[in-house]
């Protein structure tokens, strides 16, 4: 699988991510087994979780895995901290909250480091500046080698990465954000993408296949075996089976026809190869969807048809959201 680099960094990722958001929930150890090991052989490097992945499970089943059956020094590890189960505080991103997550991240993982640890959305209860510190002794202490963001709009992630560059003293540089990113939705492209392109932040995106409804299993009822049937993912899926989803799900659909390749490979492969882009997330709930997503890498849309799904799935863009000079 191409490699790519993460942002401005030299640390270097596949250009697909496995995603663990089941991971001990709906993806019990002998699917996480196949998954990490099919995406393993077929090149890819890039593991992504969280501190809340079924409540730890996530990490706990990949820390299970790493050395008995991939090699730690082969993948990429990447985590993130902040979200917490509170309904009154959803996100912490205080300093001392965030490194004791990182610690407990660690244990559950077995591992010394992580290579990118992600915050994973904004605490506007906290000053930035304490949240930013956190990234720092991260990775000035070794235990995370990059540092990113999550879920950041495009004002957050630019205070955020220009802080790192501006402010005195030696400051860990973001070397990516991570935000959901497909022909369903292209929110990110007003000013986060703008944002990160300018400030050399790579993007993941979460949910390239429009939470699975760009696959087209949803175009004539839902599957009783999917994430839309399941009923904590339902509410999850719900906002994609709109009218407007489906004239997308139907243009990729037709792209596919004609280039004799599934909806999900013109569907990955667009958002994959948009500027910006290092690697999509893809999170497959068996080796079987994984193997289908991975088949994307020999594939490269043509133009025409790049320019025919921008169109068909183009956001409103007016004022302030870009420069005035583009309006």
């Amino acid at each position: 699988m191409e490699q790519r680099h993460l942002g401005r960094t030299g640390l270097r990722v596949s250009r697909i991510g496995l995603g663990t958001l089941t991971w001990g929930r709906d993806t019990d150890e002998h699917d996480a087994a196949d998954l990490l090991k099919a995406f393993w052989e077929a090149g890819g490097t890039l593991v992504d979780t969280a501190d809340v992945y079924g409540d730890g499970e996530a990490e706990h089943l990949l820390g299970q895995l790493i050395e008995g059956l991939v090699p730690r020094r082969d993948l990429v590890i990447s985590t993130k901290a902040g979200s917490v189960p509170d309904p009154d505080r959803r996100f912490d991103g205080s300093r001392g909250h965030l490194l004791a997550a990182l610690d407990a991240s660690l244990a559950r993982l077995g591992t010394d480091y992580v290579d990118v640890w992600h915050i994973h959305a904004f605490d506007p209860f906290t000053p930035l500046e304490e949240t930013l510190q956190a990234l720092d002794l991260a990775v000035s202490s070794g235990r995370a080698r990059y540092a990113g963001v999550s879920n950041y709009c495009g004002w957050q992630l630019a205070k955020a990465a220009t802080w790192q560059l501006a402010a005195p003293g030696t400051r860990t540089r973001l070397a990516s954000t991570q935000l959901e990113y497909s022909l369903l939705q292209r929110g990110v492209e007003r000013e986060v993408l703008p944002a990160a392109l300018d400030l050399g932040i790579g993007l993941l995106p979460s949910s390239p296949l429009g939470r699975g409804v760009l696959t087209g299993k949803y175009r004539h009822a839902t599957p009783a075996d999917s994430r839309g049937a399941s009923e904590h993912m339902a509410p999850f899926v719900a906002p994609y089976l709109d009218d407007t989803a489906t004239r997308i799900v139907d243009a990729v659909t037709i792209a596919a026809d004609g280039l004799a390749v599934t909806p999900l490979q013109v569907a990955l492969a667009w958002v994959r190869d948009r500027p910006g882009v290092a690697a999509p997330i893809v999170g497959a709930r068996n080796a079987h969807q994984l193997t289908a997503a991975l088949s994307v890498e020999a594939l490269s849309l043509p133009d025409e048809i790049c320019r025919a799904l921008d169109d068909v799935s183009a956001p409103l863009h007016r004022y302030p959201d870009h420069d005035w000079s583009t309006l």
